[in-house]
């Protein structure tokens, strides 16, 4: 029977680079590789076209076979040893190309035995602190339960070292080796997990698991100027790896609790001021916070209600090294709700000296007055 073309079973132009040609063959080798597929007819199928596709690329990826096919076609693989025929799963690029697939379907690469170190899993702590916290930053101590490695076995999960022996079932390689398909596959030991090694007396801290479950605490650092929604990352302190891995990393959170008086706007503190109508309009001063304590706010005559009057350097520190914020004070007139009739008065003369209209109600006699300050 005659055989398809090399580039057509890969679906690729004759001109095509070798990555072109990796990106194909791994496309079509998941798609039919026989373990995918059920059925005896099926998996036949599946195999005849898994082996073709392993040809064609076994072939092409070759520089010097793949000048042989372009000159000769099929019948270049009798020129010279070596051929077309059979395939070298170990080749350089091909066996790389391989291994990723067989990594894909089985969970790791083709080789010796051997559990890999599986870094430890990050964690996240969520701390709530006040705003003054948030303004000022704090030394916090952190209790963080986490996995850690056992110190009595060292992470061996043995009692001693004789208690660690060679896996009975694969001999220490790690993997079991059998039939798959046309060609054989290794897979990892079910028995010591593709390890190599099993453990005959467990350790009695860990109970063989290599690390136990513990509290530590932790001093972090929170800095001036943080607010909610960041994240601090303190690099190995999240849980300690399997089998000898690397450590995760911690995460804490950071929440702000709300402040009863201020507000926080970029590197600014914002607070409401309620000031008195003869205070808006002759001006004066009044007592205002501050994070620091009390202080002496200066009230222009004719100051209207919402207007911001600000204190410098008195706001949120900058993270990024920058000049620290102000504190804001938003006016808020009070317009007086009850008057006497000798208040009542006094402002309808005030009026009428300004030459304002008295046609309305008190409420839009008051409304007139706001507009004659403004």
């Amino acid at each position: 029977m005659n055989k398809r073309d090399y580039y057509e079973t890969l679906g690729v132009e004759k001109n095509a680079s070798d990555d072109d040609l990796k990106k194909a063959y791994r496309r079509l080798a998941r798609q039919h590789h026989p373990d995918l597929h059920t059925g005896e007819s099926q998996k036949k199928t599946a195999e005849e076209k898994f082996k073709e596709i392993n040809e064609a690329y076994e072939v092409l990826s070759d520089q010097e076979k793949r000048r042989r096919y372009d000159t000769f076609g099929h019948a270049g693989g009798q020129q010279g040893a070596g051929g077309f025929d059979g395939f070298d799963f170990g080749r350089g690029g091909f066996g790389d190309v391989f291994n990723d697939i067989f990594e894909d379907f089985f969970g790791q690469t083709r080789g010796g035995g051997g559990t890999r170190a599986e870094r430890g899993s990050d964690l996240q702590y969520n701390l709530e602190i006040s705003f003054e916290e948030a303004v000022y930053g704090k030394e916090a101590k952190l209790k963080i339960p986490r996995w850690e490695i056992c110190l009595d076995c060292k992470g061996t999960g043995a009692r001693s070292s004789s208690s660690i022996k060679t896996c009975p079932s694969c001999k220490g390689a790690g993997q079991l080796r059998f039939q798959q398909g046309f060609f054989s596959v290794s897979r990892p030991c079910g028995q010591c997990e593709g390890a190599g090694q099993i453990v005959t007396d467990p350790c009695t801290s860990c109970k063989g698991r290599q690390r136990i479950y513990k509290e530590r605490t932790i001093a972090v650092h929170i800095p001036a100027g943080i607010e909610t929604g960041m994240r601090l990352r303190l690099s190995n302190e999240g849980e300690h790896g399997a089998n000898s891995g690397p450590p995760g990393d911690l995460y804490v959170a950071i929440t702000v609790k709300p402040h009863p008086l201020f507000q926080r706007k970029g590197n600014d503190i914002v607070c409401d001021v309620p000031i008195s109508f003869l205070t808006a309009t002759l001006g004066g001063k009044v007592e205002v916070p501050t994070l620091k304590g009390d202080t002496i706010l200066k009230i222009p005559s004719g100051t209207q209600h919402d207007k911001i009057l600000r204190l410098k350097g008195l706001g949120i520190p900058s993270l990024k090294g920058g000049s620290t914020g102000d504190q804001l004070y938003t006016i808020k007139v009070q317009i007086p709700t009850k008057l006497t009739t000798k208040q009542k008065e006094l402002l309808m003369e005030f009026a009428k000296e300004s030459g304002m209209s008295m046609d309305n109600s008190e409420d839009g006699f008051f409304d007139k007055m706001k507009t004659f300050f403004e």
